[in-house]
């Protein structure tokens, strides 16, 4: 059978490179072994988040009263695993089913089962064999596996969260990155006892130093205890042993970095160390025609980051010209309050040797973010000192991840701190903030 696109992987850069070859009129396969959505979907993005919105909602009913709200009794108040899940679980259904509808809509053939790339212009899936002009992979990322045997049962991998009936109360993470803040803090708002494992001393890689500082206090305020640079030394049924020290557990949860995961293959694809494929400035492999996009390329471990490169890719197969400045891709951690940055971090602008000034503006002095009961954090915006451009923007807010949105539109266009600035926002709006922090590095604020 011949298509124009053959994609291996149907996750969040898979099904949306997929949907738009199709809405491009391109005949596409889209071949998945496990359920469309991938990762992101189905145990990943979506539902973690559901479950996190849950946690924060029943700690925010912890003090009702700061909101006039009396006569909720404290001590019936209770986190229900069970129904968090079943609610996670309907908005994945929901959101699986409508990708579907799509990839349907746009006429993507879809195949289950494993796939075999043969040639740089063939596939093996159910004994069938596909050729296309060009074949794209996105088979996403694994969290690499532990370097240290647990006892039986002891041991849960995130992508198995949700099948635990009932959740322990000493729960041992290990891993760095958001991610594993994010579960963190999951388990800390529903009355668990949390320890974080690090094996780096950097547990937000990528991330700026002020946000880094901030959120590791706040989590460690939160009595979340925090053991970086570090690595189980021995197990034992209800203790672990690290740097020395015996910790009470009752499970672990592996969150490590995750590694590249590229499907059989009978062409040489170049994997690194880590399983990532190397691309080129079009995502294009060593070998013409062959593509690698999202988490297996090792350029980003963000879904958001995953579906742009997989409608990039199928833009440039079809002679559409561009490119991708992955710095300009947002990174949202999803804790409680959210963070969210885009751009240069400060480090990075020192070491370009650039001048350059920072507008802050703190929640706490908006309107908006006071009547919600939501006021901690601040936005800063980093320009250039000379001519005022955005080179980053970093948000702490309850609701930082949406609004990065706009500081991603902001530097899509190059816009100054003068065009933040004069930009009317509507009052009161938590968004306000941009425009102080804009005049902040312009001029003066007004509230401030």
């Amino acid at each position: 059978m011949e298509y124009d696109l053959i994609i291996i992987g149907a996750g969040p850069a898979g099904y949306v490179a997929a949907i738009r070859a199709g809405q491009l009129g391109m005949k596409t396969a889209l071949l998945e072994k496990k359920e469309v959505g991938g990762m992101c979907l189905n145990w990943g993005c979506i539902p973690t988040k559901a479950l996190i919105e849950s946690a924060k909602f029943y700690n925010r009913i912890k003090t009702a009263e700061n909101l006039g709200i009396d006569g909720i009794d404290q001590s019936k108040v209770v986190f229900n695993w069970t129904n968090a899940k079943k609610r996670s679980t309907k908005i994945v259904t929901k959101l699986t089913g409508g990708v579907n509808f799509l990839l349907k809509k746009n006429g993507v053939e879809v195949i289950k089962g494993e796939a075999r790339i043969t040639s740089p212009n063939s596939v093996s899936i159910q004994n069938r064999l596909l050729e296309a002009k060009n074949i794209f992979i996105g088979t996403g990322s694994y969290p690499a596996p532990l370097d240290i045997e647990l006892p039986a049962g002891k041991l849960i991998q995130v992508e198995h969260l949700l099948d635990m009936e009932e959740l322990p109360q000493r729960i041992v993470l290990v891993g760095h990155g958001p991610v594993t803040l994010e579960l963190a803090q999951f388990f800390q708002l529903i009355d668990k006892n949390i320890t974080v494992i690090s094996p780096v001393e950097n547990i937000l890689p990528g991330i700026d130093d002020y946000l880094r500082q901030y959120i590791l206090k706040k989590t460690r305020s939160q009595g979340i205890r925090i053991i970086e640079n570090s690595k189980i030394g021995s197990a034992g049924d209800d203790m672990l042993q690290v740097n020395g020290i015996d910790n009470p557990y009752d499970v672990v949860i592996n969150c490590s970095w995750r590694n590249g995961i590229a499907p059989p293959s009978d062409i040489d694809l170049s994997r690194d160390d880590h399983g990532f494929i190397p691309v080129d400035e079009f995502l294009e492999t060593r070998i013409p025609g062959v593509f690698a996009i999202g988490d297996v390329n090792g350029l980003s471990y963000l879904a958001h980051a995953a579906s742009a490169q997989g409608i990039f890719a199928v833009n440039h197969v079809q002679g559409v010209l561009g490119s991708m400045d992955m710095k300009r891709c947002p990174i949202n951690i999803y804790t409680h309050p959210e963070v969210a940055q885009i751009g240069l971090t400060e480090r990075e602008i020192r070491e370009k040797e650039i001048e350059y000034r920072i507008g802050e503006f703190p929640m706490s002095a908006n309107g908006k973010a006071l009547a919600e009961d939501s006021a901690e954090g601040m936005i800063r915006i980093l320009s250039g000192k000379k001519l005022g451009e955005v080179l980053g923007v970093q948000i702490i807010a309850a609701n930082a991840t949406d609004l990065i949105a706009e500081a991603a539109a902001f530097m899509s266009v190059e816009a100054t701190v003068y065009d933040v600035a004069r930009t009317m926002h509507a009052h009161p709006t938590v968004s306000e903030v941009f425009l102080e922090a804009g005049m902040d590095a312009a001029d003066k604020p007004i509230h401030k």
